[in-house]
């Protein structure tokens, strides 16, 4: 790590205030004449106490512009280079959050948790593994929603992944707006490295946009869609009468087969969370991560320090100047009695 300067060019400021001793000295009115007893007795001691006052506010007074210069150059601290794998791919997941995904009948260690804690749980698996590519999320129910848009901050998007809620979209579905907004959002970046992956439980219900027609669009616009219905179908409830198997969703998987296809994508069923982790393990083979990298230096801002030092002895200065006006009035003319 060393310190480097984004505006060097700022130290020229440095002599600036010599410019003040060029300038006329501004006329002063004089003031009343005060009379003191014993003023000759006391005159030496006076005279010493106000010159090393007005010493100490000149060398505090160069300190602070020594500071605000400093920090008009921003410093900056400059860490070690990183290598980052780089594959251009753009990479955005749409989860479905409608109210069927609230539904208990994933198990992760024998344990029952409902479809959205389980896609949480094995998608942000994926998410981590994703090095090099730009992600991006979307969350529909009712409408679609941009939450993340594409970024390489695969943290972010794991952490609004896991904040989002059942219902927080609405209760019904909307395919078609989530692949349409995802269109939007990946239609900008380059060709043949656009993908979505749309994961839902249930068969369109809502929306503006038929699936099928915005699928045609998507293989216009080069987007590849792989599809992934979730859930068991149905699930055991205990009822009086003992256990009970009932249905537990909707899943249109012709559509969700045809998108794919249309696409140029694949179609996954997941009954189970270890399906689940199955298929993205095979996403991870057939959009596989490229091994070239790029480098960045890490950028510390560090001018705010010798700013908030040279307020400070702004401070004192100004405190210096208020009680030593008060220990010794201003005069010019002083009679003894």
């Amino acid at each position: 790590m060393n310190i480097e300067f984004a505006w060097p060019w700022l130290f020229a400021a440095l002599p600036l205030p010599l410019l003040a001793l060029l300038l006329p000295r501004a006329a002063s009115a004089t003031p009343a004449a005060l009379r003191f007893p014993f003023y000759e007795a006391l005159q030496p001691s006076l005279q010493t106490h106000a010159g090393q006052r007005s010493r100490l506010r000149l060398i505090l007074a160069v300190l602070a512009w020594l500071l605000l210069v400093l920090a008009a150059a921003r410093p900056q601290l400059i860490g070690e280079t990183v290598h980052l794998p780089v594959s251009g791919r753009s990479l955005m997941l749409a989860v479905d959050i409608s109210g069927s995904m609230q539904n208990e009948d994933m198990q992760i260690n024998g344990r029952q948790l409902s479809r959205l804690t389980a896609v949480k749980l094995v998608a942000g698996e994926f998410i981590e593994k994703r090095k090099g590519d730009r992600l991006g999320l979307i969350l529909f129910g009712d409408e679609a929603y941009l939450q993340a848009p594409l970024t390489f901050d695969r943290s972010t998007v794991r952490t609004l992944l896991n904040e989002a809620q059942i219902g927080l979209a609405g209760k019904q579905t909307a395919i078609g707006d989530a692949i349409g907004l995802a269109i939007k959002r990946l239609r900008k970046e380059p060709a043949r490295n656009r993908i979505l992956i749309l994961l839902t439980d249930g068969a369109n219900t809502a929306g503006n946009v038929d699936p099928l027609k915005a699928a045609d669009l998507a293989a216009r616009e080069g987007v590849r869609i792989y599809t992934i219905g979730i859930g068991q179908g149905e699930m055991q409830v205990r009822t009086p009468f003992g256990l009970r198997r009932i249905a537990t969703g909707d899943l249109d998987e012709a559509s969700l087969k045809a998108i794919a296809e249309k696409t140029g994508g694949r179609y996954f069923r997941a009954h189970n969370t270890a399906q689940l982790v199955k298929i993205y393990a095979l996403l991870d083979r057939i959009e596989p991560v490229s091994k070239d990298e790029q480098t960045w230096r890490p950028v510390d801002e560090l001018y705010f320090w010798p700013l908030g030092a040279a307020l400070l002895l702004s401070v004192l200065i100004a405190l210096a100047a208020a009680f030593g006006g008060r220990r010794l009035p201003a005069r010019t003319e002083v009679r003894h009695a």
